[in-house]
């Protein structure tokens, strides 16, 4: 089993703080979204709130598809937000500026992740 990862500098401390932000982030998505879908609305929430969630989980493991998954769950965003509002340019910025700024520290983060896998990896223990 895998355990979070150990931070060895300020950039390996800020992804960490971020996956568990992230993780903090999804946990309402999924509780309040499956509360809307029980009423018959959608079911939006509780899938991007899932994804969002394992994302989080999965970067503060350590891993880079933590980062690829928080991506593709802000690309879905935007493809849902696109087709409940058009190009509306204010109907789309409460519903993708918070997820967009959020994709951009992931990015950012994604050397860390990089490093920390390769780390992790059989043939980094081997070597070790």
């Amino acid at each position: 089993m895998s355990s979070f990862m150990r931070p060895q500098d300020a950039a390996g401390w800020a992804t960490l703080v971020l996956a568990v932000i992230i993780i903090l982030l999804g946990l309402p998505l999924v509780y309040m979204g499956a509360e809307l879908a029980a009423l018959g609305g959608s079911w939006y929430y509780v899938i991007c709130g899932l994804a969002v969630t394992l994302s989080g989980v999965l970067m503060a493991l350590g891993r880079v598809a933590g980062a690829l998954l928080y991506l593709a769950a802000c690309a879905f965003t935007w493809l849902w937000a696109l087709w409940e509002v058009g190009l509306d340019g204010w109907g789309l910025l409460p519903r993708v500026f918070g997820p967009s700024l959020i994709a951009i520290a992931v990015l950012l983060c994604m050397p860390v992740l990089k490093r920390a896998e390769a780390a992790h990896s059989p043939s980094a223990r081997k070597v070790a």
